[in-house]
């Protein structure tokens, strides 16, 4: 896939998904604003990435952060051909144990974000016939940890976002789809695996249909091809990269067995980024 000269934001792209996407369009020949909410972990992504990545920190889990940090990366960018909103987070608790500020968290980072990102990316995006990758989770689709309820909220609110902005949007030839993840192996569940001996690893290939935990790159070569002119024809697209979970029609619960949790650290079962 060819981005040269095109601009993207991916929101959330220190770490994780959201990094292995910047690398893949900035390999592919675009320039890529990185974002995360400090100053010192964007800083040492760009870095490590090259002169095509640019720096825009800042805390998109608040109206006034999206709008500052969308309009500093079209002012860094020159323009925006494409937005991913990948930030996410995934705190864990059962129904009786919700707080309203953990809520409040979950619902801010990963939905709130989404929603006013675009929002203010769209007058751009109008005028380069542009598009949005959100990136959701299988979680958003079917039952999953039971602790990991209020996430699965967020991220099917999410698909139902990214169709109802497609039907919105599409006059204007802005495309908007989403990619569903499954299981997959970002430094979260790398430091998680290593918590717990190993089990989160086997839990994960005894409940994915496809017997392993995905790749970053895997993803990001979904978040791609959806904002490629591959995917010209997409609208509304919710693209499920996750092994098969959803056809299994569970990514782990009660059915097949809870996740481990480790030490004090809990298991967070789906990427977290930025």
């Amino acid at each position: 896939m060819n981005f040269k000269g095109k601009k993207i934001l991916v929101t959330g792209s220190t770490t994780g998904i959201g990094r292995g996407a910047a690398e893949m369009f900035l390999e592919a020949g675009a320039t890529v604003v990185i974002n995360g909410r400090t100053d010192a972990a964007v800083a040492k992504a760009v870095t490590e990435l090259g002169p095509r990545a640019l720096p825009v920190a800042g805390d998109v889990a608040t109206v006034a952060g999206c709008c500052d940090v969308v309009q500093r990366a079209i002012a860094a960018l020159g323009g925006l051909d494409c937005l991913v909103n990948n930030v996410g987070i995934c705190p864990l608790s059962r129904l009786m144990d919700v707080t309203e500020e953990h809520w409040d968290q979950v619902i801010d980072v990963n939905l709130r974000s989404a929603l006013f990102c675009t929002k203010f990316a769209l007058p751009t995006l109008r005028q380069s016939n542009g598009n949005v990758v959100m990136v959701a989770s299988v979680g958003g689709i079917t039952a999953g940890p039971t602790d990991s309820f209020v996430y699965a909220i967020s991220k099917g609110a999410m698909i139902q976002m990214t169709k109802g902005l497609a039907l919105e949007l599409a006059p204007s030839n802005v495309r908007v789809n989403a990619v569903c993840p499954g299981y997959i192996d970002t430094p979260m569940i790398q430091a998680e695996n290593e918590a717990t001996n190993g089990q989160i690893h086997e839990f994960i290939r005894n409940v994915v249909p496809l017997r392993r935990i995905g790749t970053v790159r895997e993803i990001a070569s979904a978040i791609l091809y959806l904002a490629s002119d591959y995917a010209s024809y997409a609208i509304g697209t919710i693209l499920v990269y996750d092994g098969g979970c959803a056809a299994n029609a569970s990514w782990g619960g009660a059915n097949a067995g809870e996740p481990p949790t480790g030490g004090p650290a809990a298991y967070v079962p789906t990427p977290v980024s930025g």
